[in-house]
């Protein structure tokens, strides 16, 4: 039960990561191959250049969920209030089977097949993934964003892979790394390694489309590699439309049972 009740929950709070055809227009992004070293000031000033104009956000998606027990193949409707909140709904066959409401201080879930809820705070996702998550992780990752605040960061630069590679040793425990494309500085590449705890997780943006209101990413690939099994994740957007009226219904069905997970 713990074990489905986790897939689902995984694949509803990131479900949501690939424009395909979108009610605004978007253009595919022409990349930039790194050739000459920059500064890490240089990388993340242009990074935090590209807009985030929006103030909601409507995607209509799929996702695909894989580890060592099961696979499972979903569609997932994303609703983001810039800042605020997430509500997430997952859909099997035209029937929702879950939703996830998420906000900067909470994460509720229930999910339809065991008759479960849960409301808590990021710490159960953050084990799940094997890395420290809060609203605007989730936020940034959506949108093609660096996890974290770069401006914070104590960096070192490289190039590798013709992308360019910021490198944060700081915290001797955790080593965070961020490529970036050339052109736009978009984001193709997070990574988060604990060694000692043998934990890794990546997220891979493979390409970008342009609408007028932001740069989005056109695919996303998540790797999460603890002791215990690997956890694969893919994800497409299928339709996106920006700064509409939407609303944000939550409730839990009647009967529910509330899971506690230590």
């Amino acid at each position: 039960m713990r074990h489905h009740f986790r897939v689902l929950f995984l694949i509803c709070l990131i479900g949501s990561l690939t424009v395909v055809s979108c009610k605004s227009k978007a253009v595919v992004i022409a990349e930039g191959k790194a050739k000459e070293r920059k500064s890490a000031d240089t990388i993340i000033e242009k990074h935090y250049q590209n807009k985030r104009d929006f103030s909601t956000l409507y995607i209509k998606s799929s996702a695909h969920y894989e580890d060592s027990n099961q696979t499972q193949n979903v569609q997932a409707e994303i609703k983001i209030k810039k800042d605020e909140m997430i509500l997430i709904s997952i859909r099997f066959l035209g029937i929702t089977m879950a939703k996830a409401l998420i906000t900067p201080t909470e994460v509720k879930y229930y999910e339809k097949i065991n008759g479960n809820y849960f409301e808590g705070d990021y710490s159960l996702l953050s084990r799940w993934l094997g890395t420290d998550l809060d609203f605007n992780k989730v936020q940034h990752l959506l949108i093609g964003q660096a996890l974290d605040d770069l401006t914070k960061g104590n960096f070192s630069t490289s190039i590798e892979d013709k992308l360019y590679k910021l490198e944060d040793n700081s915290d001797i425990a955790t080593t965070k790394a961020y490529y970036f494309e050339s052109g736009k500085f978009l984001i193709k590449k997070q990574q988060v390694t604990q060694s000692e705890k043998e934990r890794t997780v990546q997220i891979v943006y493979p390409n970008y489309s342009d609408f007028n209101q932001m740069a989005l990413p056109a695919s996303i690939l998540i790797d999460a590699m603890q002791q215990k099994g690997k956890v694969n994740i893919s994800i497409d957007y299928n339709t996106v439309t920006f700064n509409e009226d939407l609303s944000f219904p939550y409730s839990v069905p009647e009967g529910y049972e509330r899971i506690f997970i230590n």
